[in-house]
């Protein structure tokens, strides 16, 4: 079937530029990008999409996220958070590796792609670990995991805290086309921590985590991709210190990209005030400082993506003692709409901030997608960049509702998807 989207504000992430276009999809494929009124052809059962007062832009992907499955399918399965990230406007996700097992090996990597081509929704990227069983010793064998189809390696949610074993890990990946993620933490400074150590954590009386378990590691990893001369991404960056890091890094000519996640621009330390576990999440939401410093890092280019970092947990996990309670946020279903935040503030443009969320992952991951283009694929999301509503939890997609967002108001909703041309999601009221 021929699909018209027609009317719609259609985003270059590339160029830099939104315009009012028509696009005609056939075959999983944009077939032509055309001028509003020159496509007039009648073709029998065309379906035509009304996408006037709409943003039309290319499928999200997002670099992080945590499927959970295989091993821990009660806080999300890779069907459920496929779900999600449709809903959110995302058409490609890579998934880490920290399952059980982890996805160290080949027949794990395969696994996941199976269960992603059963759930027929959204394209799956997986990310392997950089160690076998993700302890930081031996590596895994990269060659056979790119082989099954990973793309990038990460020990993520844990740091690869041999110094040798990463700079070995940086040097074969890089031999072997794959993009080595970086978890920044030095345990032993984080260990026993529960949220940022800072005024806010003195006063309610928890155990902190400082800014400096991040910003050391990231200077190490900086450091050791400097030594081997190959690319390192940097994970999750929510600190002032590590955009500056990165920044001068750049600067120098290290080959070093960085993410941030939509809390971390969000919302500050103050929100796990009233021992709130759904703001529970590591590295944890730091300060006001920090806050505007990420913002500033997108502004100026230091950081290169927005990632949501989603972190699924049962209520089983979340529902206790903060100092008990798992780290870990959802954020596919909210980060276009705190995204677009960022563009109304005036912090980025909104070809900008489509580009961190969608180009710059495919470039990085060497995956395609990321802008629309003729004879590209036809992943892509139909956005209304005004709709306000109230983020209530009866509404999320995800198996899990471990989100601080819920109750406030967001703006910007995703209202279609489509996954090489198949509409795989479109809302209902």
């Amino acid at each position: 079937m021929v699909t018209w989207i027609k009317g719609g504000d259609v985003v270059d992430p590339v160029k830099g530029v939104v315009e009012k276009t028509d696009l005609i999809i056939e075959k999983g494929k944009v077939a032509k990008i055309l001028p509003p009124g020159v496509f007039n052809d009648k073709i029998p059962e065309m379906r035509t999409i009304n996408a006037s007062n709409k943003l039309v832009i290319p499928g999200l992907i997002d670099m992080h996220v945590h499927l959970r499955e295989p091993g821990h399918e009660h806080k999300e399965t890779i069907a459920s958070g496929g779900r999600a990230a449709v809903a959110g406007g995302f058409t490609a996700v890579a998934c880490m590796p920290n399952t059980t097992p982890p996805n160290d090996c080949q027949s794990v990597t395969e696994f996941i792609l199976e269960q992603a081509k059963r759930a027929g929704l959204v394209r799956v990227y997986p990310v392997a670990a950089i160690t076998v069983g993700q302890k930081g010793e031996t590596l895994t064998e990269f060659i056979e995991l790119r082989a099954a189809g990973a793309v990038a390696v990460s020990d993520d949610g844990l740091p690869v805290v041999n110094s040798q074993v990463m700079r070995r890990g940086l040097e074969y990946a890089a031999r072997h086309d794959l993009r080595v993620i970086s978890h920044s933490e030095d345990i032993s400074l984080s260990k026993g921590g529960v949220m940022h150590e800072g005024t806010i954590s003195r006063r309610i009386g928890l155990p902190g985590i400082p800014a400096a378990s991040e910003e050391i590691m990231v200077f190490r990893d900086i450091s050791l991709a400097r030594l081997a001369n190959c690319p390192v991404h940097i994970a999750h960056v929510s600190t002032a210190g590590s955009v500056e890091l990165i920044r001068r890094a750049k600067d120098e000519g290290v080959h070093v990209t960085a993410e941030t996640a939509p809390h971390y621009f969000s919302l500050d330390h103050t929100a796990v005030m009233g021992y709130n576990t759904r703001a529970k999440v590591n590295p944890p939401l730091r300060t006001p400082q920090d806050v505007q410093a990420i913002k500033e890092g997108l502004r100026q280019g230091v950081i290169d993506v927005i990632a949501t970092d989603h972190a699924p947990h049962s209520a089983l996990e979340k529902d206790t003692e903060f100092v008990k309670a798992a780290f870990g946020l959802i954020g596919l279903e909210t980060a276009l709409a705190l995204t677009l935040e960022l563009v109304r503030d005036g912090i980025l443009g909104l070809p900008e901030a489509i580009a961190k969320l969608c180009y710059n992952a495919a470039h990085i991951l060497g995956v395609p997608g990321g802008r629309l283009v003729e004879g590209g694929d036809a992943d892509i999301a139909l956005v209304d960049p005004g709709y306000e509503y109230v983020l209530k939890e009866k509404n999320i997609i995800s198996k899990s509702r471990n989100s601080p967002f819920i109750g406030k108001t967001l703006k910007g909703r995703n209202e279609i998807t489509m996954v090489g041309g198949e509409i795989v999601w479109e809302r209902d009221e």
